[in-house]
């Protein structure tokens, strides 16, 4: 029976890998125990997919799972047959079997005394009433643990406004494009895609069939730019001031060296911004400049662009702004009504399917997942004012009901951008799993000292 503390890490995508490794690394650190629902550890939604048109939106030289070892994946590569770059850019897959062979590596290094592979769900997260933690999984155990990091990774999309109750359980409609990706891959006749950023390009690419036309409908009807190379040089000035006068600086700055550099130029100062900023300050951002940031931002590996591209000049991909009034099943059909941007008269759409491809959920009382309705329900969580994820202080400790946080409870990854906004990317996620790992560290080895 191991002495040393224990953590519990609720996921095992990417988020909670990375923190759980950080965590067992070192030397006089505690137990982790990774709980993960799915069937497979380490790849997460994102690093799960086999199709070799899936590639990473960032470059392997930025994809090191270790802020401090910025050349570890790339390294790895070197050593590893197989594979092919799409001009600087692998495919998803390789990545998910990076991920994985850091396990496999944690494993056989560490033992079972030091990482343990939990396949359940966690049901319930409780405090213990001595400073400690209880999670009660979904097959009758309980762990006992001094710490505990929810990483529940992306939560599946709301259901979309104006849909039929009837389209739930239409067999026709994803409401995840992941949750059924080889029903979805098989899919025959017209497809309509609500949404138009990455999570869109994923379906399009998997449901690309010659005959078949692909509808993409989102508010503005926003594509992501792609990748371009970047001229090496001094970055500018840090910016500063309100929303309004970051925007003045980035156009500056893009006047100047281009739009791409201007944006690599401000990624990272986003979290420091984000923290000085008021809260009405954040809401325009999210108002007016977070679709066109989304879309500069998170961009495609050029060759994805390039497929894209191609698929809108053939009719196959048909991009379109606008907002969906229905989605009504009728038979093997499903029949759409959408109302373009800007105009007054409706549209209508027959597809043979509807895939929800909205992104991430932020506002937390849509979410159909259990564990965090339970703890909403305790009062343990809540959503954050603007409904991104959940409410965080700067140490990435969830905030309750109360207004207070708990000692021993974190959260990483995407759900935490209510508190640093950007935290969906890997180069992202990996520096808040080391900080709050470290956090972690220290506490336990301060509770052991007294």
């Amino acid at each position: 029976m191991s002495s040393r503390p224990v953590v519990v890490i609720v996921g095992a995508g990417f988020s909670g890998l990375l923190t759980a490794l950080h965590l067992a690394s070192d030397p006089g650190g505690p137990q982790v125990r990774l709980v993960e629902r799915a069937g497979v550890f380490g790849r997460g939604t994102a690093y799960s997919t086999a199709n070799p048109d899936h590639l990473l939106n960032v470059r392997v030289a930025n994809m090191s799972a270790f802020p401090d070892l910025p050349d570890h994946f790339t390294q790895w590569l070197a050593g590893r047959s197989g594979w092919s770059a799409h001009g600087g850019f692998v495919t998803r897959g390789i990545y998910g079997d990076y991920l994985q062979d850091l396990l496999r590596d944690a494993l056989e290094r560490l033992g079972a005394d030091r990482l343990l592979l939990e396949q359940d769900e966690a049901v319930d997260i409780t405090p213990a009433g001595d400073g400690r933690w209880r999670v009660r999984l979904a097959l009758g155990r309980e762990l006992a643990a001094d710490a505990v990091v929810l990483a529940s990774g992306v939560l599946r999309p709301a259901p979309p406004a104006g849909a039929d109750p009837g389209l739930f359980a239409s067999p026709r409609y994803f409401a995840d494009p992941w949750s059924r990706a080889d029903r979805l891959a098989a899919e025959t006749g017209d497809v309509l895609l609500l949404g138009t950023a990455m999570t869109m390009v994923d379906a399009a690419l998997t449901l690309a069939r010659p005959g078949r036309r692909i509808w993409a409908i989102s508010r503005r009807g926003l594509l992501p730019r792609a990748h371009a190379p970047v001229a090496a040089r001094p970055p500018s000035p840090a910016p500063g001031g309100s929303p309004l006068a970051v925007l003045r600086q980035v156009r500056e700055n893009a006047d100047r060296f281009g739009w791409h550099e201007a944006v690599d130029d401000l990624r990272p100062h986003v979290r420091s911004l984000w923290g000085r900023w008021s809260p009405a300050e954040r809401a325009a951002f999210l108002r007016h400049a977070r679709p066109w940031w989304d879309v500069h931002r998170h961009r495609l590996a050029p060759s994805v662009a390039r497929q894209i591209t191609a698929m809108a000049r053939a009719r196959d991909l048909t991009v379109r702004a606008g907002e969906i009034q229905s989605l009504v099943p009728v038979g093997d059909r499903i029949e759409v009504v959408w109302r373009p941007r800007g105009g007054l008269a409706t549209r209508r759409l027959s597809v043979s399917a509807v895939v929800n491809c909205t992104g991430l959920l932020g506002d937390l009382t849509q979410t159909d997942d259990a564990l965090l309705r339970r703890l909403l329900s305790q009062g343990l969580i809540r959503g954050d004012a603007l409904r991104l994820g959940l409410e965080v202080d700067a140490a990435s400790q969830p905030v309750g009901r109360d207004g207070m946080t708990r000692v021993g409870f974190h959260a990483v990854g995407p759900l935490t951008r209510g508190g640093v906004w950007e935290n969906t990317a890997v180069p992202d996620i990996r520096v808040q799993a080391a900080d709050v790992a470290g956090q972690i560290s220290r506490a336990l080895t301060r509770a052991a000292a007294a």
